[in-house]
């Protein structure tokens, strides 16, 4: 390493820790102060928090830990009530890993997670990050678990100028420098601090416990640090989507193909995604059946991670159900089901009457 990234390890890790103990922030899945966390809990939380905020994953994760309050438990459950749980949160492979992973552990393990990052990792859904952070929170193996704020927390601390990702090489050898004893403390204190002070943006550094040996500082470019990559520019992708509903008003969901993008959870009948929107004539003719069709005003717009989509929403109501392979959904059970967000907007656009998403007074149609 050069000298001029040479560690304070001592110093730097218990400024840092000592910081922690006044400054830890109460989260639903982190231990109470001396208490050693439970390993599920953290690799509950762990997954969930994979591309995901603090603030969004709470409620997820106390629905999980109320519904199965153990990895046995989990293992038990169906994919499809693990990815109903799910729905909502994005990035559905994570629900469908976690289970599998859940399987993993509860069959071939009796129930005990590894206790090492090498092993974790063998676990599906389970990257580097994700392995460090267990292994170091739950076992207080030295690893450094390097989210996105202990990230920016290293790369201004050194004044890590190299782009993202380029960096994550260097910034983990760095962050990997400083792990004390304390290892899984020192993780979540790393992860504090970025989420707390040393913000993306407007850092607060005079309450930062490291701002006397921060270079970024100094040189007054904190703000400008990590450098991001550019952005690259996401195709758009356009088609026609279906909400077809019976006299009670429940809705017709069908099942997705087990791999591929949102794989094994429900949605309305779709047609083609393509560069262009269909003619209304043309998407008649991708319709699931005959009916009908009327199109809403307006389209569902919506963002996955490699590309944007715009769907235009075709809806028809049907006195008896036409024969066609699919679930017909009570209108007062749609929020209860393996509904990923964009098909949730989509259903929710095809029956927006001003009220309510999915009110019961649908359910009397």
């Amino acid at each position: 390493m050069p000298a001029a990234r040479k560690t304070k390890k001592p110093d730097l890790s218990l400024r840092l820790l000592a910081w922690y103990d006044i400054h830890r922030r109460v989260l639903p899945w982190r231990a109470p102060a001396g208490k050693r966390a439970d390993p599920y809990r953290v690799w509950l939380s762990e997954i969930m928090l994979q591309q995901t905020t603090v603030q969004a994953v709470g409620a997820y994760y106390r629905k999980f830990l109320a519904l199965w309050p153990d990895v046995k438990a989990l293992a038990a459950a169906k994919q499809d009530e693990v990815l109903a749980a799910w729905a909502g949160l994005g990035y559905y492979a994570r629900a469908r890993n976690l289970h599998a992973a859940a399987k993993v552990v509860a069959g071939q393990m009796g129930g005990k997670f590894p206790t090492t990052a090498e092993a974790l990792r063998a676990l599906p859904g389970v990257g580097g990050y994700t392995a460090g952070a267990i292994s170091a929170i739950a076992y207080d193996e030295r690893q450094a678990a390097m989210d996105a704020n202990a990230e920016r927390v290293i790369a201004r601390l050194y004044a890590v100028q190299t782009p993202m990702p380029k960096a994550k090489t260097e910034l983990h050898a760095l962050g990997s420098a400083l792990v004390p004893d304390r290892a899984g403390d020192f993780a979540q204190a790393l992860m504090d601090l970025g989420s707390a002070i040393c913000t993306p943006k407007r850092p607060a550094c005079p309450n930062c416990p490291l701002s006397a040996d921060c270079k970024a500082r100094k040189l007054g470019i904190q703000e400008l640090l990590p450098v991001k990559a550019p952005k690259m520019l996401r195709p758009l992708r356009r088609g026609a989507a279906f909400v077809a509903r019976d006299r009670s008003g429940a809705v017709l969901l069908v099942k997705r193909p087990d791999k591929g993008l949102l794989a094994s959870m429900l949605e309305p009948p779709l047609g083609e995604w393509s560069e262009k929107f269909p003619s209304t004539a043309q998407a008649i003719k991708q319709a699931p059946f005959e009916a009908e069709w009327k199109k809403r005003p307006g389209i569902v717009r919506h963002g996955f991670t490699h590309f944007e989509l715009e769907t235009e929403v075709y809806v028809a109501d049907f006195a008896k159900r036409p024969k066609f392979k699919g679930e017909w959904v009570p209108a007062e059970k749609l929020r209860s089901v393996a509904l990923p967000t964009v098909m949730r907007k989509i259903v929710e656009h095809g029956l927006d009457e001003g009220g309510p998403l999915f009110s019961s007074r649908r359910s009397a149609r």
